[in-house]
């Protein structure tokens, strides 16, 4: 019973090879339903950008958004970046209940927490105090959602309480397509750019990094 997380044996960086220096951190991606074709994070790439704006910001001209899971771990291995989401497990989702499938078939986190109540969270303090060469911390979505926005309040406490670690934690626009809500002012500043949305992502991401 229950929607465990369909990569949860990567949640808590335990079969990563390097010491990362970067954490970022999404929210869920479900196991099922059928049709989720995801080979890793953010492998929906027909409406996420992460792995082209990511690759980016460390060289201009790499875009890994065609690439495979391979190359996005190759990607993340070289330059010290590890990937986790705040769910690990959604307790009270139920595979055989039909609305339960359509819910987790739009793959909105303002979905998961409305409609659902029994989670299972990765520690996020722990995984932290575990990865001591962790210094940059990502959430990959900005405020709205209590459900993700209050577990990220219990790791800028964490980091409130351990000063020494010199932890810098910023929150991110989200890499999927729902930034095009957010595009207009974008839109209207860059009236030619024949690519919008991922460079409007990419620019915001670039103003939060680390360097």
């Amino acid at each position: 019973m229950g929607c465990e997380h369909k990569f949860s044996e990567y949640l808590n960086l335990e079969k990563i090879d390097f010491k990362p220096t970067t954490l970022i951190v999404g929210t869920f991606n479900p196991s099922w339903p059928a049709g989720n074709n995801a080979e890793w994070f953010y492998g929906r790439t027909a409406r996420n950008y992460l792995w082209d704006v990511l690759p980016r910001l460390y060289f201009p001209n790499l875009n890994l958004r065609q690439q495979t899971h391979l190359q996005w771990k190759e990607f993340c291995s070289n330059n010290r970046i590890a990937l986790t989401d705040i769910i690990s497990k959604i307790n009270d989702a139920n595979e055989a209940n039909e609305e339960h499938q359509e819910i987790l078939r739009t793959y909105l986190d303002t979905s998961i927490a409305d409609y659902f109540a029994d989670f299972q969270f990765t520690n996020l303090e722990q995984l932290v105090n575990n990865n001591p060469t962790i210094t940059n911390i990502y959430l990959t979505r900005q405020n709205g959602v209590d459900l993700f926005d209050n577990r990220w309040a219990l790791l800028e406490e964490y980091a409130l309480a351990n000063p020494q670690r010199n932890l810098r934690l910023r929150k991110l626009m989200t890499p999927s397509a729902s930034a095009r809500f957010q595009i207009r002012a974008y839109r209207l500043a860059n009236p030619n750019d024949p690519t919008p949305l991922r460079n409007f992502i990419f620019e915001s991401w670039r103003d939060e990094w680390h360097f």
